[in-house]
């Protein structure tokens, strides 16, 4: 990010408006189920394949539950958030486990406070969608990284269609302001190659949600009736809006996709 910070699209600083509304998640997130699934957290270190002479790096680690997962494996994790109380959170976390090998840095992806080539792996989950300019965000990790490093990147991908990518993003955005876009699979592995990476797999699932179960992370309880009734009337009208949104038993739910993509930086590995 520039020093003066970059401009969330109503004009206010967004680095500003991801702290103030992680601040509030930062709980209901390091408690969320779906965050601490097993399964999607042991795909996570199957990929980025971490030994113990290892280095890695996780980008906006929020309340440190990747952390914790790579530690016990690792020579030693870098927690990078810019929200003081996730990293908080990751402290906690890595204390009650008894972890020693874990640094908390503050920092933003799009301006990695870290030396060219300093790390074995770089993961990020389900944060992507929150950068302003995810490509850089991506070009600042493969620097970080050192040739033939692994990047992990879990995200939601949205819909390749741009209309009903646009309103999935919007529905998003009034759930939480800090959400920028949730982009397309091939925008991603665009992006990926132009940052030096060559992808080595992808592996897609699917997440259902329920309206009340997704919002409640927010921790904000003023967002839900007006949310509902957009979304209900949007199910009503069958605008599926790239998530298979609909009304069940009077619920409402959908699906979210996501993927795991791991990559290597291209060029030599060091001697």
């Amino acid at each position: 990010m520039t020093d003066a910070g970059r401009e969330s699209a109503d004009g206010g600083n967004h680095e500003d408006i991801v702290r103030k509304e992680f601040a509030r998640q930062a709980e209901a997130m390091a408690g969320a189920a779906l965050f601490n699934d097993q399964t999607v957290l042991a795909r996570i270190r199957d990929a980025a394949r971490v030994t113990r002479d290892s280095r890695v790096l996780d980008v906006a680690c929020g309340p440190g539950i990747v952390v914790e997962a790579l530690a016990p494996g690792a020579g030693e994790v870098v927690a990078c958030d810019i929200t003081p109380e996730m990293l908080e959170q990751t402290r906690r976390r890595c204390r009650a486990a008894g972890l020693a090998n874990v640094r908390c840095i503050p920092g933003c992806a799009e301006d990695l406070p870290f030396e060219d080539s300093a790390f074995d792996a770089v993961v990020t989950r389900s944060a992507l969608h929150h950068f302003p300019d995810p490509a850089r965000a991506l070009r600042e990790m493969s620097r970080v990284l050192r040739p033939g490093g692994r990047v992990v990147i879990v995200d939601v991908m949205a819909s390749e269609d741009a209309e009903q990518a646009a309103l999935h993003n919007a529905l998003e955005t009034l759930r939480d302001p800090s959400h920028v876009r949730m982009v397309s699979k091939s925008e991603l592995e665009r992006w990926l190659a132009e940052a030096g990476f060559a992808v080595e797999s992808l592996l897609g699932w699917t997440n259902h949600r329920e309206f009340g179960e997704w919002l409640k992370i927010t921790n904000a309880p003023e967002r839900v009736r007006p949310l509902q009734t957009v979304m209900t009337e949007l199910a009503r009208r069958g605008a599926r809006a790239g998530i298979n949104l609909r009304l069940e038993e009077g619920k409402l739910r959908f699906e979210h996709n996501p993927v795991l993509v791991a990559a290597v930086k291209r060029g030599k590995a060091a001697p």
